[in-house]
Parts: structure tokens; sequence; C-alpha cells
């Protein structure tokens, strides 16, 4: 994203929104384990904003709910720190001779925290709901590679209709029949939207995303609403991922300076993103603190709808906006260094990451040049009022966004200014709705170590219209066919070559102007012990300890 998951990205984008090896190791004041003088019992206070909505897997699209969502789901497999996969609820996941059909067989004995069993059925029900346009899922596009999403996507069709590509053998055994040979499936169960729903969740979808049963390593304890989220162990979960601590709290934020001077405090114990005003100096504080290459891949939309951004002259525009985007100033300048100019929509840390795509020089700096093709823009129809880039305040983004306004205006001579909302809720919101009205801020880091989790999820036509993270709703033939073919390929450098076809294409149309590669930029107090950070560029939750 999910936000940087997928709006955050930002899921897959939130987002997000990656997979890479973030731990501490290597970092300055780090300290790894510290078990001799930690208490398994102490609750340990993280930051976090308010989740933009209730916490249910496949509706989850924001970083905000993604941090907790996956702290109270467990899923077939998990990621460790460097990307490789982990088997969780699974044991196997095995293709046929194409890639077309798997056989998933799951651990026998698994449990919701209620005590409900966990079967293959209950994975076939939770995906056939989030794939299911009548229950109006955000991560219904990623289940669209699964035979019989297509008869599934009626908004006003049967809520409890199956995808027909799922066949449950036994309880510890599922059939899954693709619509096309995918060799990234094993990968992709690995996103947010595979979790597993008890049956509870079904009869109020809603209320349940206020109060959530999983099988994950924590319960919810308590959701204050803007003010903090509390989790405690689940005494149930038998997975890889056992909690160290007593409980994670979620202290919820509306501004990152805020959450910064309570870690100075001793108020919270672990901060997950410096803010841009404290980049230049954190690190000469008395924390434990953490600067690493991530996952984040950062740029901003300008959605397809927007007046004068279609056809020829929109193409005009939106590569003079990338070449007057200052990136290397803004990095030095503003972040401190803590980020690296973007050459591809992917990640530094995921296969198949590229220095030297045809049409990655349209994200050099280049005024000149920018101007030019704003004028031959202007000659197709002449360019009328401001330019703006929404973000929001809790983001702690405003810096740099004043930067990116600055160098499109300098370049181009246009008026261009920051939307500013409130929360990155009300922003989520807005870009969900198609309100915006104007270009924004996005982030992407995929729920899975797989170039098609960046891809697919936020620029196949299957992942616009509120159907994933194609929030921009670009929609290329010639895009979705290039992805097509990679994801028949059977092996991953098979795919590589189609990806970044897709991706040079992408230079081409440019649905969002890629900005650079965000680093993992962290930091706890000295309390805190075993701090590790996943592929995700998150902190490890379970493995945190605090000294009692």
């Amino acid at each position: 994203m999910k936000n940087s998951r997928r709006t955050f990205l930002t899921r897959a984008a939130v987002a997000v929104l990656a997979a890479s090896s973030l731990l501490l190791a290597g970092c300055s004041n780090a300290t790894s384990g510290q078990s001799a003088s930690t208490s398994d019992k102490a609750v340990v206070t993280v930051n976090n904003v308010e989740p933009a909505a209730g916490l249910i897997p496949s509706n989850t699209d924001d970083l905000a709910g993604w941090k907790v969502v996956t702290q109270l789901y467990e899923g077939l497999v998990t990621f460790d720190a460097s990307g490789k996969l982990v088997y969780a609820d699974a044991t196997s996941i095995t293709p046929n001779a194409d890639a077309s059909k798997y056989t998933i067989k799951l651990r026998s004995g698994l449990v919701f925290s209620d005590g409900e069993k966990i079967t293959a059925s209950t994975y076939a029900k939770s995906w056939s709901f989030a794939a299911n346009a009548a229950n109006g899922q955000l991560g219904a596009a990623i289940f669209s590679t699964i035979k019989g999403y297509d008869a599934l996507q009626d908004e006003h069709g049967d809520k409890n209709a199956q995808l027909s590509g799922l066949k449950v053998i036994n309880d510890t055994t599922l059939e899954v029949t693709l619509a096309a040979p995918d060799s990234s499936f094993p990968y992709k169960v690995g996103d947010v939207a595979f979790l597993p729903l008890p049956n509870s969740a079904y009869k109020d979808i809603d209320a349940f995303g206020e109060h959530p049963v999983g099988n994950g390593p924590y319960k919810l304890a308590s959701w204050s609403h803007d003010k903090e989220i509390n989790l405690v162990p689940n005494p149930t979960y038998t997975g890889p991922r056992t909690a160290k601590n007593g409980g994670v709290t979620y202290e919820l934020y509306t501004s990152l300076d805020a959450a910064y001077s309570d870690l100075l405090a001793g108020n919270l114990d672990v901060l997950d993103s410096i803010p841009s005003s404290a980049l230049k100096t954190y690190k000469q504080e008395q924390l434990q603190t953490v600067s690493k290459a991530g996952p984040g891949f950062k740029s901003f939309t300008i959605p397809q709808s927007m007046a004068h951004f279609s056809g020829k002259e929109g193409k005009l525009r939106r590569a003079a906006i990338a070449h007057a985007v200052d990136r290397e100033a803004i990095i030095k300048k503003v972040l401190y260094g803590t980020a690296t100019r973007a050459t591809d929509f992917t990640a530094p840390t995921i296969a198949g990451y590229s220095k030297i795509l045809a049409g990655a020089s349209v994200l050099d700096y280049d005024a000149s040049q920018a101007k030019k093709l704003w004028k031959q823009a202007d000659d197709i129809n002449q360019w009328k009022g401001t330019f703006r880039l929404a973000y929001s305040t809790d983001s702690g983004n405003k810096p740099w966004i004043d930067a990116i306004c600055n160098s499109i205006t300098n370049a181009l001579g246009i008026d261009a200014q920051p939307l500013i909302f409130s929360t990155s809720k009300e922003l989520s919101t807005a870009i969900h709705n198609r309100t915006v009205g104007a270009a924004f801020i996005q982030g992407l880091q995929s729920d899975y170590p797989h170039p098609e989790g960046y891809l697919v999820q936020a620029y196949d036509s299957a992942s616009a219209d509120g159907k994933g993270l194609n929030n921009g709703d670009y929609k290329s033939a010639a895009f979705d066919a290039l992805i097509d073919q990679a994801a028949r390929q059977t092996t991953l450098d098979g795919a590589i070559g189609y990806y970044h076809k897709a991706e040079e294409l992408l230079f081409e149309d440019l649905p969002v102007i890629p900005l650079w590669y965000t680093n993992v930029t962290a930091a706890a107090g000295k309390q805190v012990g075993s701090l590790s950070f996943n592929y995700m560029g998150l902190p490890d939750y379970y493995r945190l300890t605090v000294k009692s």
C-alpha cells in the first residue's frame, strides 16, 4: 500500500504497498535480543494512525489497517525477513505441470481464537467472499486469476456465490484451478486478502470488522477509535510467529512529529517511520536507529479522468511533469539521503528490479525538455488552472510535497500547489470514492515478495474501478496482455522479461509519476529488545520485547 501499502500502499498497498530483508544488523546503535533483561509479559507500544476501515483482511488496502490485520490473522504462508516463503497454515502448495492448478495441504488442528476449526472449506468460503463483487471488498481483484472470478463480478449478484475454481477435497486439502497458469500463486496467497475469516464474519461483516476474530499471533482486546488499538497474545495460535511479548498497543497519531516526540519522551517504544522534520538529527538521539534499503515505491498518481491528462495531450503533460521533478535534489536536501531515485516501478529489493529499462530517462530532471513537452500539450489544448497534489497532514510528508510542487512550478512556469487532507483516512476515502479531484501521493509495498505484487495490483485493468490498487483507473490492453504472458511462465526468471516490457509501457503512459524508493527509517527506545524488521519494512511485532 497501503499511506504506503497499497495507498500502501498504500496494500499491496495499501498498500502499500514489496519484500526485503530489514534486520537491524548494520544499522547504527542497533541491538538485537535482550531476552535476559526483558519481560515476556510486557506490552510493547508502537505507532500507527487510525485504520481506514474495519479490520477485515479482504477490505484492507491501507498500511494502518495492514499493520493490525496481519497480527490478528495468519494465512497459508508468511515470509521471513529476506522474503523467503515460509509455510504457516499450509504444509505444501504444489502446482501441476504448467502451474494452472495447485493442491494446497493444510496443517491439522488449526482454529480461530474463538475455537472454530479452520479447514479447506474455511479458505474456500473466505476467498469466494472476498472475490465476489456483491460483497464490495477492496482486495477482490487479486482473486482474478482463480477460475470463476469473472462469474462473480455482478455487484447485485448472490453474495454467497462461490469461486468455481476452488474444490474442497477434504478438511486439509484444497484444490485451486486457475483461469491461466500463474507461477506467482504460492507467493500471492501471502497477500492480506487471502487471510481466512470465521463463519461469524458473514452475519454482519461491518460489525465483525469492529470486533474481529482471527487466527494470528494476537487477538483484539480493544479499539478506541483515533486513540489506540490493544492486542493481546492469542493462546490458540500454533504458527511460526508466536508472540514473545505481553501484547502490542498501537498508539494512533495524527502526525508523525507527535509520535516522534513521544518516542523521545519515553512514551512510545517503537516508531516505524521517522518524520521528515527529524531525518537530519534522529541518529544523534539516544535511540536505537534504523536506516536501511526498503521495499517502498513512492509515486504520485494522476487519475485518468483529470482534465488535460488523457489522450495525447495527457501523455505529453505526464512526461513533462515527470521531467519537472528534481528527485535527486529533493532526496538530498529534504529527505537527507533516506531514499533512492526511482528507475522502475518495483523496488531494489525485488527480483527483476532494473536500472536500465527503456523509457526510464523520462524520470531525469530536465526543465528544458519539460517546458518543450508542456508547450506541445498546450498546442493541443491550452492549460488552465492549478496542478494540485493531494496528501494528508498525518503522513509527515509536507516538506517533500512542497518541494515537488515548487520543482514543478519552477520548471514549467505553472501554479502547482499541495491539496491538504486532514488525515490519511480522509484522503484514502476520497481516493476510493474518486472524489479527490487532484493528483495524489501513493506508495506501494506488495504483501508478497514478487514483482507481480507491484505491477498487477497497481496497473492491471482488473484492479481499476475500486477493485484493487489501480486508483488512477489506468486501463491498457497492451499492458494487461504482457502481464498475462508473465503469469503463464512457470519460473520467475521466465516472467521477468515480460514484466520489464510491461514496465516500459508504463514509462510511455505514466499512470503514476515514479519518485523514489523509500528507505526504512525507524527508531526505538533503548528499552526495546529483539528489534528486527520484516520483509515489508515494518517491525516484527511478535519478536519485540521490552525491558522490565
